[in-house]
């Protein structure tokens, strides 16, 4: 469990494909005293679990289903992601429950800036639609953002300064496709009116 505020920016330094699955190395400022092997760690929104690490880069596996719903896909060395660790139940929660299971990619349509806030406008697929509301939770690669506004396919967030200065979304530019995690709460709710309220 991840609470989707930003650790590090790494920088990839390596992806291997492999029978529709991946292996990736990336860079971290992380200690790797804190990442032992086993460790699960969020690489742009996705949990993952740490399998060889040195003085500063960790490796993962990236399962062929992990592959088919993220955007590592469009990975490449040298592309920027976000790395959180995982929640410690003495920590305080300061953004939202992120799971790290990511639900599906969005594109970016529009990036604006109004002042000192930057303004994301993202696409997604209808199925993601159903799960965000307004003032609702999700996670953009990872980061715990609020929607602003949301109508035919189209989520809108606004990006505070310090968050474009410590996240990966100072690289994205128009038409990236980036890691979407609707609120967990909602999947629920959502499973459970399907279910007509019961099992």
């Amino acid at each position: 469990m991840f609470t989707g505020l930003i650790e590090d920016i790494g920088k990839v330094v390596r992806w291997q494909s492999k029978a529709k699955a991946g292996r990736l190395t990336f860079s971290t400022r992380l200690s790797p005293r804190a990442m032992p092997l086993g460790a699960s760690i969020a690489v742009n929104g996705t949990c993952l679990t740490v399998i060889s690490k040195s003085q500063a880069r960790l490796t993962v596996d990236v399962s062929p289903e992990t592959l088919a719903r993220t955007n590592f896909q469009d990975v490449d060395k040298g592309h920027p992601v976000n790395l959180e660790r995982p929640l410690r139940f003495s920590d305080r929660l300061g953004g939202h429950l992120v799971t790290g299971h990511v639900d599906g990619v969005g594109t970016i349509k529009e990036i604006t800036r109004r002042g000192e806030f930057t303004f994301f406008q993202v696409r997604v697929p209808v199925s993601l639609m159903r799960l965000i509301v307004v003032k609702g939770s999700i996670a953009i690669d990872g980061i715990s953002l609020t929607v602003n506004d949301c109508a035919r396919g189209l989520f809108s967030v606004a990006i505070i300064p310090f968050s474009m200065k410590h996240t990966n979304l100072q690289s994205r530019r128009v038409g990236d496709k980036v890691n979407i995690e609707t609120d967990l709460i909602g999947k629920y709710v959502q499973n459970l009116l399907k279910s007509g309220g019961s099992r």
